[in-house]
């Protein structure tokens, strides 16, 4: 945990789930500089915040803590975001009621007087939120955005000028940039292109030639990433009523094909991201026409499944958060699994070789098995005993 400390007052933030080991701030100099913005610079005032603020893509509550007094609208992809504002405002004595929580897949406020953007890593998701929430904004809406210099390219502005109006950048501070966009109600940018679907190669094994959709926002949303696609080959084929975990699902491929190829099975998609779960839930019920169970979960991990109720838990770690490399998720989901599997349950996960997953499975298991591995990937297999 750290003490941002701002023009609204000082705040102790802390990332979700609080991990000591993990040294990652709530915030960076991108949010230190939107709210010094907010609060008066040198060559303008104060912006008014006394109309409905909406706050999009706030990473884990550092905007909407320290705007809590203005009674901000905060609109999120991530529901570990969402657990994280809730944790902070908390921390800080500050009531949940201060801050109003919705996800990217909520209806939007009918009127925004101020838009203020966390230029998110994904430029799919930013080009959906505009889309979604132009019809909100009018002349008058102070639009700003915010993002290290290293997320903000010329395809971003553009964006911005497409769906809501003329826009210019700051000076970077500390690596960070603003973004100025000046509303143009005479804009006409149509609907959203997402989401977006498309057929699956012929090499994928049971969803050879099926249909995906993909929502904004999650990764790889254009096209099937090479570590999942090399998975769906090495999928174990498996029968009976099992109950099966796609940990982390985003669009739910794997999880489906684990149900054509067992009809059997009842499958739960866990996700934090709300677009990803929208996106699974949509891949499944395309493909999945038989009467196979399902279950769609925007989540923390397996943190809501009960100690050994699973038969198999299929994962495709992330291994970034936001814009850091680390493996914190991974060894979360890790140790969740080994919880949730009954004994002789197994988990098997795809990674790149370089990450090393077998030390940690090892550790964790006991045991690990390579079933596949090409020159990048290497699926594992881990039981419990």
């Amino acid at each position: 945990m750290n003490r941002l400390t701002t023009s609204w007052g000082a705040f102790d933030l802390a990332r979700f789930p609080e991990d000591p080991c993990d040294t990652l701030r709530a915030w960076d100099a991108a949010d230190e500089y939107l709210l010094r913005q907010l609060k008066g610079s040198d060559d303008a005032g104060p912006t008014d915040l006394t109309g409905t603020v909406a706050v999009v893509g706030d990473r884990w509550g550092a905007l909407a803590a320290s705007l809590a007094a203005h009674h901000p609208v905060q609109i999120t992809d991530s529901l570990l975001g969402r657990q994280a504002t809730r944790a902070n405002l908390a921390r800080n004595g500050i009531a949940a009621d201060a801050v109003r929580l919705l996800s990217v897949r909520d209806m939007p406020p009918e009127r925004i007087d101020v838009l203020l953007i966390r230029v998110p890593k994904s430029l799919a998701l930013l080009e959906d939120q505009l889309h979604r929430l132009a019809p909100a904004v009018h002349a008058g809406t102070v639009v700003i955005g915010t993002g290290m210099v290293t997320e903000i390219h010329t395809s971003t502005l553009k964006l911005f000028e497409r769906i809501l109006g003329p826009t210019r950048t700051s000076l970077a501070v500390k690596k960070a940039r603003l973004i100025f966009c000046t509303p143009d109600p005479g804009l006409a940018p149509g609907p959203s292109p997402w989401p977006l679907r498309y057929a699956l190669p012929a090499d994928v094994g049971a969803l050879a030639g099926r249909t995906v959709t993909n929502h904004a926002g999650i990764f790889c949303a254009e096209r099937l990433d090479i570590g999942t696609r090399f998975f769906l080959r090495s999928l174990p084929e498996r029968h009976g009523p099992d109950r099966v975990v796609d940990l982390g699902c985003g669009n739910g491929v794997i999880g489906t094909a684990a149900a054509l190829t067992n009809p059997e099975a009842s499958v739960t998609f866990i996700d934090e991201s709300f677009s990803a779960v929208a996106s699974a839930e949509a891949t499944y019920r395309e493909n999945v026409t038989s009467d196979a169970k399902a279950e769609f979960v925007v989540g923390d991990g397996l943190s809501g499944v009960p100690d050994e109720s699973v038969d198999l838990v299929l994962n495709n770690p992330p291994f970034h958060s936001h814009r850091a490399t680390t493996d914190t998720t991974a060894r979360r989901m890790f140790g969740e699994s080994r919880r949730a599997l009954r004994p002789g349950g197994e988990l098997w996960v795809v990674g790149n070789r370089h990450l090393g997953y077998h030390v940690r499975l090892r550790r964790l298991f006991g045991n690990c098995e390579v079933v596949a591995a090409d020159p990048k990937f290497v699926v594992l297999r881990a039981v419990k005993k």
